[in-house]
């Protein structure tokens, strides 16, 4: 690939693609499997989370079959160009990971039961990559929306990290910042295991349990 390059490193604001104004593409008003919809305005009551874990088509899977999810949708984050194409992603000159967005209801799944779910739905010691997929569009990214979630995201890191390290695995790569602009993907990313049964995916678990609503890392 031309830009093969620069899959094992993020670019800086000077190297990326420049980007564009706008989205260059459509993208579905309602969720293939839960029938809401994809982009916002959202109810009040719900919440929105961000994760990625390799491949987003697995990983929206992941969150969609999860009880009191209300939409997912697979994305860019991270990066620096905006509205970035599939393409341009995977070219690793724009810095975004293959990210989900999770709008969820928090009177029926927590947030920390989200955060269950992406700690043991991949392998969060690999760097650049998640499994066959290599490249900085694999990382392991949590990109909280307000205080109380990221304080939850270093806590249940910080919980996981040794039970991940008993079990012989290395130090825990997740890249934790707040969120930043999210970029929906193109048409045919959303929902695409539920219009691709049999499609591909890499992500996969280490087998090692999180725990969650731990206040210390004892």
């Amino acid at each position: 690939m031309l830009f093969s390059r620069f899959k094992r490193e993020l670019p800086t604001a000077e190297t990326a693609l420049a980007g564009r104004s706008e989205r260059p593409y459509a993208v579905p008003a309602l969720h293939a499997v839960l029938g809401n919809p994809i982009e916002g305005p959202y109810p009040e009551h719900l919440e929105v989370a961000y994760f990625g874990l390799g491949c987003f088509w697995g990983a929206e899977r992941t969150f969609w079959q999860t009880p009191g999810v209300w939409s997912t949708a697979a994305g860019y984050q991270g990066g620096v160009s905006a509205h970035p194409t599939y393409e341009e992603v995977c070219s690793g000159r724009t810095g975004h990971t293959e990210a989900v967005q999770v709008v969820f209801d928090p009177s029926q799944v927590t947030y920390e039961q989200l955060l269950k779910a992406f700690w043991e739905g991949h392998d969060p010691t690999q760097g650049f990559r998640q499994g066959n997929d290599i490249g900085t569009q694999y990382r392991s990214a949590i990109y909280p929306t307000s205080d109380a979630q990221l304080e939850a995201a270093r806590r249940t890191r910080d919980a996981f990290a040794p039970r991940l390290r008993e079990r012989g695995y290395g130090d825990i790569t997740t890249e934790i910042v707040p969120a930043g602009p999210f970029y929906f993907a193109e048409d045919y990313h959303q929902q695409y295991l539920h219009k691709v049964p049999n499609g591909y995916c890499g992500i996969g678990g280490t087998g090692v349990s999180c725990p969650v609503g731990v206040a210390t890392t004892d």
